[in-house]
């Protein structure tokens, strides 16, 4: 009988599969996708969000526990664990020298990042390189990884982890027949619901228009993430936190894939123009904060729209103050023409514009900073960096909601434990976006999701061997409190 099993490819996944294996626990890995798209949504990352009191290799200035718990607390508006979330702040101090133990390597941030030079640990190569550094590292060590294993459904006996379940399926032309694998403990880190369109659909519903809002949703990361695990622990009584609403969701091209667009596909602009919709106007404060704390808002603000779709629009000024967009947006001398191009009402953009820009009261121009620059008697305001459009050519991007993860997942504690009625599992764990909803109940802040996939997939990890039989040796468990 296998020790511990981890079911899920991205990065709580490896974390959990590494320290389980680092305690001396066989550990088999049972990842849904084929090989070449392992890694789930962390394929698709670039950074990390890190606590540090000093800089630090990578990190300038210093970002104290307090400015961190401060800016996930805005972004939450208060719907989180504070326990919890301070539990991942401070891992996140402390888990690079591990991660590079694994082969993960960081870089600083990049020209044009979202402002996180100070907050946010980049890995070199992105999140591929992350992923094939923990892959390699674990297989080095002797864990076993099987793709294409989509796990259907968990046998669990009063709480009690006994097997995971595969259905019978085929995999590159073979059939492959059903399976039942047994574990002495088991983390699930199988992600969230984002890529199953009907459980989207049950959770937002219709709208005013009659519309299927989550019909023009696009999927930032894996199209593997469908939640098959998740509902089918909640139907066995698994508790839940989260609003199935409440996602990681990001304003990005309207012209993505539907799957696995990744960062590049998001539109970084906003802050430094304004976003209208199909119908020519304004409907939130543009400049508000700063974009790394703002941008996962605007998904859901765009999805709030007729359509479900966007346009952000700037000038000349903008241009080389964010990172470019993948695909070039419209290009115009006139707003008349960029209006045409986009196909919305002339007569309204030319209003709106010509509205927000009398509205304007320039200061000290600093996209690095919270300027003065900000309108007046105008609904909705531009709090920051508002400069009139009056400088062209012009530009526009049209923007449609991009689910990265959603926050519905399982409730836990400080020890990953899945809870029944209340009780913690004694060695059913999880880890990375099936529990994040316990610290992020709304918002988002850059670079957070891994710290959290991190902390949990670190402290899942441990715990399952420990519940295997299996403890880390001193100077590990030292490691272990540093980081959890």
């Amino acid at each position: 009988m296998i020790d511990v099993l981890v079911i899920g490819g991205g990065n709580a996944a490896l974390c959990a599969a590494l320290m389980a294996r680092e305690a001396g626990a066989s550990v088999l890995v049972l990842e849904a996708a084929p090989r070449a798209w392992r890694g789930g949504n962390s394929q698709h990352t670039r950074n990390l969000r890190c606590m540090h009191d000093a800089p630090q290799d990578v990190l300038v200035d210093a970002y104290p526990e307090e400015e961190f718990w401060q800016d996930l607390l805005k972004v939450t508006a208060g719907q989180t664990d504070e326990a919890l979330a301070r539990l991942v702040i401070r891992a996140s101090a402390s888990c690079r020298d591990w991660m590079r133990r694994h082969g993960v390597r960081f870089q600083p941030s990049l020209s044009g990042a979202l402002h996180t030079a100070r907050t946010n640990a980049f890995f070199m190569g992105g999140g591929k390189a992350l992923i094939n550094a923990y892959y390699r590292s674990a297989e080095g060590l002797g864990v076993k990884v099987r793709y294409d294993a989509p796990v259907s459904r968990i046998e669990l006996e009063q709480g009690r982890f006994v097997a995971a379940h595969l259905d019978e399926r085929v995999v590159e032309g073979r059939s492959l027949p059903a399976e039942r694998i047994r574990a002495r403990a088991c983390v699930v880190a199988a992600g969230g619901f984002e890529s199953n369109r009907q459980w989207l659909r049950e959770a937002w519903g219709r709208n005013a228009e009659g519309e299927w809002p989550a019909d023009n949703f696009l999927i930032r990361g894996t199209r593997f993430n469908t939640g098959v695990l998740l509902r089918n622990l909640m139907e066995q009584g698994a508790d839940a936190i989260g609003d199935p609403t409440q996602a990681h969701m990001v304003a990005i091209d309207a012209r993505a894939p539907e799957f696995d667009g990744g960062i590049c596909t998001r539109i970084d602009c906003v802050s430094l123009g304004i976003v209208v919709n199909r119908e020519g106007r304004r409907f939130h404060d543009e400049g508000e904060d700063f974009w790394p704390k703002r941008y996962a808002i605007w998904g859901r603000l765009v999805a709030q729209q007729p359509g479900q779709v966007g346009y952000s629009i700037i000038d000349r000024k903008a241009l080389g103050r964010f990172m470019p967009p993948v695909f070039p947006g419209a290009m115009a001398q006139t707003l008349d023409d960029l209006a045409r191009q986009l196909n919305l009402p002339a007569a309204a953009l030319v209003e709106t514009v010509g509205t927000y820009n009398a509205a304007c009261r320039v200061g000290t121009f600093d996209h690095t900073r919270l300027d003065d620059c900000h309108t007046r008697q105008l609904v909705p305001p531009k709090s920051h960096w508002a400069l009139p459009l009056d400088s062209p050519p012009y530009y526009g991007y049209p923007l449609r909601p991009g689910v990265t993860f959603t926050y519905l997942g399982l409730r836990t504690d400080a020890t990953a434990a899945v809870h029944f009625s209340g009780e913690p599992s004694p060695n059913l764990f999880v880890a990375g976006e099936m529990m994040a909803g316990n610290v992020l109940g709304k918002g988002y802040t850059a670079g957070v999701g891994m710290s959290i996939g991190t902390a949990f997939g670190r402290i899942a990890g441990v715990q399952a061997a420990r519940a295997a039989g299996f403890q880390h040796s001193s100077s590990e468990r030292h490691d272990d409190r540093a980081c959890v």
